[in-house]
């Protein structure tokens, strides 16, 4: 393995696979939107301007040369959604873009193609960790368009030279996150109370780098190809021990107080905001020992200093 291409590089996890790869040796190009400046990408990665992920996109220039692509340009989850159809834009982009991409990638002579998929793919809550084995489940648009494009992934490798290893990461935090992680920071950082003190659950997180190790293992490992694995780092947290995490490392109190887990539910049906409500309640566990037996891999870096490093970012960024 020589070069790889990297789809969605400017992106919070794409900068960070970059840099991995770059100091792998390996020679990386990244994609940009059109209009998109070179700037945006990491220093040392080449660029290739490609369309928007779709059905239609030609990504015959940027794969030439290419032994390997990371793919992580999606369309993501959108809060307010505005489409009329939201599963029918997913599916644009998450499949037939995905599976556009599989195709040429294929007819390039391309030797692997990492797909970053989604545990949305197996479900939203859990009691049990999610296993690569687990039945799929996935409920909203955007987890559904990730389980079929992993499957038309599977049918361009069964159809041709190109092995494929599908990641499915669970929620990735570090510097540069956005989202609900963002305003949790937020939150935790003007000291506002949060009603969790009584949440007993587990989630599991991982770390950008931790993710983008994993992933340069995908790439590069022989005994990755033709597999799906989940990724973590140990240590899974309840909600309110990552809040205090967070707060640990911004400086700040934690400010938890018990309030039961029925009445959060009620609150989040009266307020329409039962998803969010739900994430903040409920478990989401992975099994992430496939990966660490099959590749003898193991996270680079604790939760403590990936939450760490995140509020270190926070601090200089955000404030």
């Amino acid at each position: 393995m020589k070069k790889v291409l990297v789809t969605g590089a400017t992106g919070f996890v794409g900068r960070v696979v970059c840099r991995r790869l770059l100091d792998r040796g390996l020679a990386v190009r990244g994609t940009l939107l059109p209009g998109e400046p070179s700037l945006a990408l990491v220093p040392g990665v080449e660029g290739a301007t490609v369309d928007p992920l779709g059905p239609d996109t030609d990504w015959r220039q940027a794969l030439q040369g290419i032994d390997g692509v990371i793919h992580l340009a999606a369309r993501v989850h959108i809060m307010n959604d505005t489409a009329a159809d939201p599963l029918v834009e997913f599916r644009k982009v998450n499949l037939a873009g995905t599976a556009r991409l599989g195709a040429q990638a294929a007819e390039c002579g391309v030797r692997r193609l990492v797909f970053v998929s989604s545990v949305k793919v197996n479900g939203e809550e859990s009691p049990a960790p999610y296993r690569p084995d687990s039945p799929p489940k996935p409920i909203d648009p955007y987890g559904i368009s990730k389980h079929e494009a992993e499957q038309a992934l599977r049918r361009i490798e069964a159809l041709s030279g190109l092995e494929v290893a599908v990641v499915r990461p669970t929620l990735v935090y570090g510097p540069g996150v956005k989202a609900n992680f963002l305003q949790l920071m937020k939150v935790v950082e003007r000291g506002i109370p949060l009603p969790l003190g009584s949440v007993d659950n587990r989630r599991t997180l991982v770390y950008v780098e931790n993710l983008a190790d994993a992933l340069a293992a995908c790439l590069l490992h022989p005994a990755a190809a033709g597999e799906t694995f989940l990724v973590g780092e140990g240590g899974d947290l309840s909600t309110p021990d990552l809040i205090r995490g967070i707060a640990r490392s911004l400086n700040r109190p934690a400010r938890l107080y018990p309030i039961p887990c029925s009445l959060l539910r009620l609150a989040g049906r009266l307020t329409g905001k039962s998803g969010a409500v739900d994430r903040l309640l409920g478990s989401l566990t992975v099994d992430d020992s496939a990966i660490r037996g099959k590749l003898g891999w193991t996270p680079p870096f604790t939760t403590e200093e990936g939450l760490r490093e995140t509020g270190a970012w926070f601090k200089n960024a955000i404030k």
